[in-house]
């Protein structure tokens, strides 16, 4: 089955409530997490929420990773969305579960953008448009939504 992206979604439980406080430790770790998935980072940002709790997101041109954080409860959600067949958010996930500490940790995959009718493999980005006059496309590796 041929998709645009694949989805993540993360639930990391148990983990170290000192770790999900801190606001450096948490953007280190989406940041890194990023690098070992061999993404391209487009921009980072994030908040830490009073009296606790942090989210973020880190913007790369295959698409984003995010994460919020609930310190007091020992929880993280975090979702790893990418474009293409490049990257490796596997290994990012293997990534944030050691960093976060967590113990009991799930992994749901989901695929996106399943739109193709004959189950063909799509480009993840256009480089040029249909339009009335011509019908040409030409795909490239990266993603754009």
């Amino acid at each position: 089955m041929y998709a645009l992206g694949t989805h993540l979604l993360v639930e990391l439980k148990e983990c170290n409530a000192k770790v999900l406080s801190s606001l450096k430790e948490v953007q280190d770790a989406l940041v890194n997490a990023a690098k070992i998935a061999e993404a391209t980072i487009v921009e980072v940002a994030f908040h830490e929420f009073n009296p606790f709790g942090i989210s973020g997101i880190v913007v790369i041109a295959e698409s984003h990773l995010s994460i919020h954080t609930w310190p007091e409860y020992e929880y993280a959600a975090v979702d790893i969305f990418t474009c293409g067949n490049i990257l490796k958010p596997e290994k990012a996930v293997k990534y944030l579960i050691e960093r976060l500490q967590s113990k009991n940790p799930s992994v749901v995959e989901v695929k996106r953008g399943i739109i193709s009718m004959d189950n063909e493999k799509l480009p993840h980005k256009m480089s040029a448009r249909l339009d009335s006059e011509s019908e040409v496309i030409s795909p490239s590796e990266e993603c754009s939504l």
